[in-house]
């Protein structure tokens, strides 16, 4: 996998998260662990993609 398909694969994983992130504050009860967790990994791959560009 070359950089720029990588790079490709981070920044749609990455809007992936930020879906997931909104769905899962709008939920009636919002479960805080799996929001932290998912900001974690979101804020992994923007400091992948950092590196890379």
């Amino acid at each position: 996998m070359g950089v720029a398909n990588r790079i490709d694969a981070l920044r749609v994983r990455h809007h992936e998260l930020d879906e997931a992130i909104e769905m899962e504050t709008t939920r009636a009860c919002p479960d805080e662990h799996e929001i932290h967790t998912l900001k974690k990994e979101k804020l992994r791959i923007k400091d992948e993609l950092t590196t890379l560009s």
